[in-house]
């Protein structure tokens, strides 16, 4: 760090300078500096969504420009996005008490057999950098961990991840068991890991395969915006 960063006086920044600074510093990952910012900024009553949106969510858009043209990599970005979530712990009681309007909610998991959970975080940290709820799983589910999420969060989005070719099948064994119940449509189902491409992920009948957490972020966005014109026009 130079020492010119050093000097820098966050609370003395005007809101322009402050908000740039929180991008930089989210795309340095850090924690302490971020958390220190927003507060600065609801102190100068900038509502939780305004330091959500322009602040936090914008930080996170470039880094996830950057690591999808490959100038970041996944230890930078997991650095940033637990940068991002010091922020979060502070907007997120407030963004509740103000009923802030959300992109949507996805829940997330790896599925049955799989123990594997690097990726599956990253794009769990970058949905909800990316302003999404994001409920995580975790590892290892059985479709019942799956249909229970569906039941209690009613998310707009489903993820599955794997990064064995033993466990990839077990993506279908959740949609179909989706589909059996009707509910499949209600959802967009996005998957990924490692072993996955384009081809399995329409075989599966999954609505789209996410190379990346980056990937992950703007297909959500596209699908979101989809569902939404569709409501729109129905």
């Amino acid at each position: 760090m130079s020492d010119d960063e050093d000097d820098i006086i966050l609370s003395e920044l005007n809101d322009e300078e402050l908000v740039l600074q929180m991008h930089d510093d989210l795309y340095d990952g850090l924690k302490e500096e971020i958390a220190e910012s927003v507060n600065i900024l609801l102190a100068r009553d900038w509502t939780p969504y305004e330091v959500l949106t322009k602040a936090l969510v914008e930080g996170m858009r470039i880094v996830g420009i950057d690591f999808r043209d490959g100038i970041l990599f996944v230890p930078e970005v997991l650095l940033a996005a637990n940068a991002m979530k010091q922020g979060m712990g502070i907007l997120r009681p407030l963004l509740t008490e103000t009923g802030a309007p959300k992109v949507g909610t996805m829940v997330i998991g790896t599925v049955k057999g799989d123990i594997h959970d690097i990726g599956k975080n990253l794009v769990g940290m970058m949905m909800e950098g990316a302003g999404f709820d994001v409920i995580d799983l975790g590892i290892n589910n059985p479709v019942e961990d799956y249909l229970a999420a569906i039941e209690e969060h009613k998310p707009d989005i489903l993820g599955m991840s794997a990064l064995l070719t033993t466990t990839m099948p077990y993506m279908k064994v959740v949609i179909d068991t989706m589909k059996e119940m009707g509910i499949r449509d209600d959802h967009i189902i996005l998957v990924g890991g490692a072993p996955l491409n384009e081809e399995f992920g329409l075989a599966i009948g999954a609505d789209a395969y996410c190379r990346d957490a980056a990937v992950a972020v703007e297909t959500a966005k596209e699908w979101m915006a989809r569902k939404h014109n569709q409501r729109a026009t129905a």
